[in-house]
């Protein structure tokens, strides 16, 4: 197969449209649809379903596109190999984790790491999907419950603890609770159903101490960072993890006695990756920073 239409075809079926994959290919739609038909007249198969509201790839086009974004992504891998193969730590590092620790813990220290390692191409992409870093859709990853892919290293960072918090306002104008059965006479923020929680029982602040059943909620929300802000706001009182509160001097800890789970922290990456110099600098740069965290 010509290796340029096979570039094209793989960017088409990522994008989805001759036209979106152009704009990435910077090549025109007319020379886009050019090469897929060229392409599907040497196989003699069709590749794609044209439809008004895009493409959609034929049971053929699955097959090729599965083995086409395996080869490129080995061939970033190898081009990655290379580049870290030169004295210092440089090249491209996609590091994933969630919204709220990428954008509250992560970004604030990552001018840090950046100034350490002013050669490595730094991309943060913060999602509360897991990506699949088997397939180089990020090269390292942080995430809040161990990998279940076999074919990644992991590398425990920290555990973090949820506590009960409020912001000042709200306290001065509804009070202090002492006790968690206090929490029936004030507002709960808590995860909504379309909420993704790293563990199954995050709204237990709704039950703690209650006499009554399940407290109804003032307001659910499907992340953790929305939940944050709705504190900060002075709404109502909520469960968050103890990094962010580091983060927001208008937070009050409540009711020490009234914890919630605790949930371990991982760095984790793929194992072809193991000897890569900017995973290890990034994973030891995380390593020591959260042990500051603890000091």
């Amino acid at each position: 197969m010509d290796w340029d239409k096979l570039r094209v075809f793989h960017a088409v079926a990522e994008a989805g449209s001759f036209t979106h994959a152009g704009e990435t290919l910077n090549l025109s739609q007319s020379a886009v649809s050019r090469q897929i038909s060229s392409l599907e007249d040497g196989l003699q198969v069709t590749l794609f379903h044209r439809h008004a509201r895009g493409l959609k790839l034929t049971e053929q086009g699955e097959q090729l596109f599965s083995t086409a974004h395996e080869v490129f992504a080995k061939l970033v891998m190898a081009e990655a190999r290379i580049t870290d193969s030169k004295d210092s730590p440089q090249g491209p590092l996609k590091i994933h984790t969630t919204v709220a620790f990428g954008s509250i813990w992560l970004t604030s220290r990552i001018k840090e790491f950046i100034t350490l390692y002013p050669d490595i191409d730094v991309t943060m992409v913060l999602a509360d999907n897991e990506l699949d870093l088997s397939m180089r859709e990020a090269d390292a990853a942080i995430r809040m419950m161990p990998p279940t892919q076999l074919d990644l290293i992991q590398r425990h960072l920290f555990t973090m603890n949820y506590h009960v918090y409020a912001a000042p306002e709200y306290l001065k104008e509804r009070g202090m609770p002492k006790k968690p059965q206090d929490l029936d006479d004030h507002d709960m923020i808590v995860y909504g159903e379309d909420a993704t929680p790293p563990t199954g029982d995050l709204n237990w602040l709704l039950e703690a101490g209650s006499k009554t059943g399940p407290r109804k909620p003032v307001l659910r929300i499907n992340s953790i960072f929305g939940i944050f802000r709705a504190v900060q706001s002075g709404l109502g009182i909520g469960a968050l993890p103890d990094y962010m509160s580091r983060h927001a001097r208008n937070l009050v800890d409540i009711l020490p006695e009234c914890r919630g789970p605790s949930i371990d922290v991982y760095f984790v990456y793929p194992e072809e990756q193991r000897n890569l110099k900017r995973i290890g600098v990034l994973r030891d740069f995380l390593v020591e920073r959260l042990a500051d965290r603890a000091k």
